[in-house]
């Protein structure tokens, strides 16, 4: 018999179906060789393009919607902040720690600008205070009324602030942290803020709903504008260097003060205060107590500047319950106004805040 040939002899396979097979895995798909990868990474990509790009578009449309969002809503804020601010002038716990936060201008003197929140730090102060320690109601035409008034003070306190500031700068005057912890020891040891820690913190608290840096801002603030009227008015620290010297010089302290108190009861008493003194006193000033019952009977003291004036203050005796007699010379600053009005001529106020 004939030996049967081959079905690779008998059945002719066409040439492009066996390139075709040469490539082709069973389940028809293409397999991938060195030749065709280049053809297979580009058939890939591009099936794949077909969704990554309105992937990418949606994307592209989140991010513009979210700035857009985002800005919107910071538009939306500032609109109402302006607006609560500056027209209907609000006074709001909420609106006090924006400015906090963001230096909204309540006026301009000269080139520099008044923060709104000095404001709201002297009104909350102010209505804390009245509410809580006087029950004045707020709500009543005669609150109103009141609050009216105090926004107008309080504004034109922080503008003259901004002003002390700004000659305190000029003259070089600067108020420590040491110079403020020292007034508040003085203070505290006439036992006029509470005993302890505690009770110091309540008292803030209680009347101004202060902590105590609030407070150490607040002294601050008043030592720098009496450090200013004290280098400023010369004429004042003139006239009680000569009354010193007349004291040294053997002078009698009652009849000088008679002559030159500018304090119209003490003057008409020889200097006398008129009442029994002790170290919780409220009437007089913290330094000149201090300075008091540091003298010894019959001693007089050097020039003691009590922010408003200037002192010189005699410890005339020692009662048996351990309150002082004593008298005292006044020379009072002028007030700082005067020196604030010039520099005002100079550089003009805008106030933000019409009241």
């Amino acid at each position: 018999m004939k030996k049967i040939k081959s079905i690779k002899s008998v059945v002719k396979v066409p040439q492009k179906l066996k390139r075709r097979n040469n490539h082709t895995t069973e389940l028809g798909h293409s397999r991938v060789t060195n030749e065709t990868v280049g053809a297979h990474r580009e058939e890939v990509l591009g099936k794949a393009r077909k969704y990554i790009y309105p992937l990418q578009q949606s994307k592209h449309k989140l991010v513009v919607v979210s700035i857009t969002l985002f800005l919107l809503a910071v538009v939306t804020f500032f609109t109402y902040c302006t607006l609560a601010l500056y027209k209907f002038k609000s006074n709001s716990g909420f609106l006090y720690r924006v400015t906090q936060v963001i230096p909204f201008p309540v006026a301009r003197s000269g080139s520099d600008f008044v923060s709104y929140e000095n404001y709201f730090f002297e009104i909350n102060r102010y209505t804390h205070y009245y509410r809580t320690q006087q029950s004045l109601d707020f709500n009543s035409e005669a609150g109103q009324l009141q609050l009216a008034e105090f926004k107008k003070r309080a504004l034109e306190k922080v503008i003259n602030d901004a002003y002390i500031k700004e000659l305190a700068a000029q003259k070089g005057i600067t108020v420590s942290q040491s110079e403020v912890d020292d007034e508040i020891a003085v203070v505290r040891n006439q036992n006029r803020l509470g005993a302890n820690d505690k009770e110091f913190q309540s008292v803030l608290k209680d009347f101004w709903n202060w902590d105590e840096n609030d407070f150490k801002r607040s002294l601050k603030t008043q030592l720098l504008s009496q450090k200013v009227v004290s280098a400023l008015d010369t004429a004042t620290h003139d006239r009680a260097n000569a009354a010193l010297a007349q004291l040294k010089n053997g002078k009698d302290f009652p009849t000088l003060a008679a002559e030159a108190s500018e304090d119209p009861a003490g003057k008409a008493a020889g200097g006398s205060y008129g009442f029994p003194i002790d170290k919780t006193n409220r009437d007089i000033n913290p330094s000149t107590i201090d300075a008091l019952f540091k003298l010894k009977d019959n001693e007089y003291s050097p020039i003691i500047d009590v922010g408003y004036g200037l002192e010189i203050v005699k410890r005339v005796k020692t009662e048996a319950d351990g309150k002082l007699t004593a008298a005292h010379i006044v020379f009072n600053f002028k007030d700082a106004g005067t020196y604030i009005n010039d520099l005002k001529d100079k550089k003009k106020t805008r106030a933000y805040l019409r009241l």
